[in-house]
This record gives C-alpha cells, structure tokens and sequence, in this order.
C-alpha cells in the first residue's frame, strides 16, 4: 500500500509539473518566434553608401518601413525631383541617400509616428561619358565603374578609318568651371610611351577623336 501512494504522489507531481513545463517551452517559442519580427525591424535602416550624390535619371529605390505605398522605385526626374505620396515633390538630385532619407522623415512625421526610411541608389544613370568623332559608335556612355580613355574608345567600337589617333583628348570641367584638355596620343601609348595620359574618365567627360 506504501508503494502504491508512493507512485500516487509522484504521478501527481508530475501532472502538476506539466503545464508549468509547457508554459516554459511556450515563451521559450514566443521567443524565438519574436527574433524575426526584430531582425525584420532591423532591417529597415539598410547601409548605403553616403559619399554618392545622387543625380538625374538615378533610380532610387525607397522604403518607409511597414508602409507599403510609400515602398517603391522612383525615377529622379530630369528637374533633379521625385514625386512621393504624403511627401510629394522633393529635390533628390544634388543630395546624398542619407540627406535624402532625412527630409522624406522629417515630412512624413506629420502623418506617420515614427518613419524608418531607407534610399538607395538602385540603378545609377546620371554618371556618364561621350565620345565623339571619328570612332565606330559615337555617343554617351554610362560611367558605372572605373573607364580609362582606351576603355571608353573600345566601348565605342575603336577607331574608324581616318582618325587621327595622335590628336585624341579629353575635354573635362575642373572645379572652378574651367575647361581642361587632356591630351591623348594612341600612337605613343601603344608604344609603351607616356601610359599616363590614359587617365580615368570623370563624369561628363567628353572623348573627341578627330
């Protein structure tokens, strides 16, 4: 009889443990379960690069977290501007992504509590460069990573028929808004002589090849 109470007394102490058991595992479980909603949180303030200044044509992707109208890929117009619902228009061109975010938070306080936004640059279209004259595909280039002279000429198709590949150069506004030629003579680069003078290209340069 001893030994029958005995096991009595230790089944109910088990039955009583289990639901103390199971609400452990339960917040163990709402636990986990909350980690992605805050890595989700998280998220939102992604890294960018705050040296770019975005320019026209840019397309910038915006998001205002948990607001999905105001998520979404906007075109920076040819007058430097974007369109925004809450927000509506506001200079993009000129300014970094950080500067950015900035402004579209400070407007959207007044409707939301606290906005988290994020601009990024998604698709870079104002850096570019031209070439011109006598080369195979004349035109603008975009300048989407680091492009030499011979680079950009090779992007036009090379030279057609009757350049005049000593008499290349580089037309470039320096910071004081002063206009600088850059020679570039072929014949003496693909020579071995003076390879400094295939400098890298800057936004807006202009390539002649007479």
């Amino acid at each position: 009889m001893k030994f029958i109470f005995l096991q009595t007394l230790l089944l109910g102490s088990a039955l009583a443990l289990a639901p103390v058991a199971g609400l452990a595992q339960s917040a163990s479980d709402g636990a986990a379960s909350a980690s992605p909603a805050q890595s989700d949180a998280g998220s939102a303030n992604k890294p960018h690069d705050d040296s770019f200044v975005i320019g026209n044509d840019d397309l910038l992707a915006i998001s205002v977290w948990k607001e999905a109208e105001l998520t979404k890929s906007v075109p920076v117009r040819s007058d430097g501007k974007i369109s925004l619902p809450l927000v509506g228009e506001i200079q993009a061109s000129g300014r970094t992504p950080a500067q950015l975010e900035k402004e579209i938070t400070d407007k959207l306080k007044n409707f939301i509590t606290t906005p988290e936004v994020t601009v990024v640059v998604e698709k870079v279209n104002s850096r570019k460069y031209n070439v011109l004259g006598e080369v195979t595909k004349p035109g603008s280039y975009l300048l989407t990573t680091e492009t030499t002279v011979m680079d950009a000429i090779a992007a036009a198709g090379g030279f057609r028929d009757f350049a005049k590949k000593s008499g290349v150069y580089v037309l470039r506004k320096s910071a004081n808004g002063q206009e600088e030629h850059l020679k570039f003579n072929y014949k003496d680069f693909v020579k071995g002589k003076n390879t400094a003078q295939n400098v890298k290209l800057e936004p807006n340069d202009t390539i002649i090849v007479p």
